[in-house]
């Protein structure tokens, strides 16, 4: 499918988007990655030039709304050391498996993402990427392969990495140390070859794509991975013997108060495609306590909890679209307890935020209705 609309109105940083309820920017985190200090320093800023809910999305970002004065906010985003490049801030949409190099995997893929990010800032070229063109790093567990990013590598053992495309194995096989410069020359092919296209999986022809960036399949093509839906969450042991806390965040609205406190913690922090945030390198002492704090002011460390299977768009009345307030009826399906497996609330038919499974119900104004395919 070729877009017929050809502008990009992709919110970032310095491009706010007018909603319903103000302005909305949107902030890349490489890989999910922010410091407590960078975390503080947003939550902050939140508070004082918008709304202290702030928002995880689904490619492991942080948006803020309800923007008063973005001006206000851009500089104190840039004062914290997330707007490396603005030329390139809306483009910079690269996910990693959360938990690598700490727990898992089949080696870690950290590096991928920061060369990843500093090759893209370094590319005149490709700050012309669509804002909804993202890179995937996957360390061999099948997390991110499973979500599909337009062009991602996958360890298929410490040394060697099968290249996707839209989440499909190509059959190339590379060196895991050209990792990074290949997935910048398959987005560069992409911007030659992509028309009015958005996403790579609206190519016809991914050999074109392949050919362009110098590779060649070796072996068979077409695997995929099933899409992970659940974040991982609760007390994980980490390879090096340290804790990280993996907590999930109802509905995905993280408030600036409840970020503060995770700052405090002075621990390195990920921000999980699945709205979820990971507190890491814990000593088991800090990890208890933190724990114990943090629990009651709403994040969830209960893998069985039933905010893990509810989400939600933004709903009325950040989004004049909406039909409902969803987040308020996502909520009280999770609080009433009955059970009903993965539902994903939104307010009109074109289902902003859906995950890749389960069911999404559409409201209507006779109600929820489910969304067909």
């Amino acid at each position: 499918m070729i877009r017929t609309r050809d502008d990009d109105a992709c919110p970032g940083a310095l491009q706010v988007h007018q909603a319903a309820d103000g302005g909305l920017a949107r902030i890349r985190l490489a890989g999910g990655m922010i410091t407590a200090g960078q975390l503080a320093a947003l939550a902050h800023a939140a508070t004082e030039f918008g709304s202290p809910a702030m928002e995880l999305t689904s490619r492991g970002n942080i948006q803020v709304r309800g923007i008063h004065d973005a001006e206000g906010l851009a500089a104190a985003v840039d004062t914290a050391g997330l707007l490396p490049s603005p030329t390139h801030e809306r483009v910079r949409n690269i996910v990693a498996s959360p938990l690598t190099g700490r727990h898992g995997g089949r080696g870690d893929v950290r590096d991928v993402v920061r060369d990843l990010d500093s090759g893209l800032q370094n590319r005149p070229d490709l700050a012309e990427l669509p804002g909804r063109f993202w890179f995937g790093a996957d360390d061999g567990r099948g997390d991110i392969s499973g979500l599909a990013p337009d062009v991602s590598t996958h360890l298929v053992s410490p040394d060697t990495a099968a290249v996707l495309v839209a989440g499909r194995d190509t059959g190339v096989r590379i060196p895991a140390t050209r990792a990074a410069d290949t997935l910048l020359d398959l987005a560069h092919t992409f911007l030659e070859v992509r028309e009015n296209r958005w996403r790579a999986s609206e190519l016809d022809n991914v050999d074109e794509l392949l050919a362009g960036a110098g590779l060649r399949p070796t072996e068979s093509s077409g695997a995929t991975w099933p899409p992970v839906d659940a974040p991982p969450v609760g007390w994980i042991t980490q390879d090096d013997g340290r804790i990280t806390l993996g907590a999930a965040v109802p509905l995905g609205v993280l408030q600036a108060r409840t970020a503060e406190f995770v700052a405090a913690i002075t621990a390195p922090v990920v921000v999980t495609p699945w709205r979820s945030l990971l507190i890491c390198d814990l000593e088991e002492g800090v990890a208890d306590t933190a724990l114990r704090v943090l629990a009651p002011m709403g994040l969830v460390f209960d893998e069985h909890s039933p905010w893990l299977s509810i989400s939600a768009c933004t709903g009325s009345p950040g989004c004049a679209k909406s039909l409902a307030d969803v987040r308020s009826d996502a909520a009280a399906a999770a609080e009433s307890g009955e059970p009903g497996g993965r539902r994903h609330f939104v307010g009109c038919e074109r289902a902003c935020g859906s995950p890749p499974i389960g069911e999404v119900l559409v409201a209507t104004n006779s109600g929820y209705q489910p969304r067909h395919p």
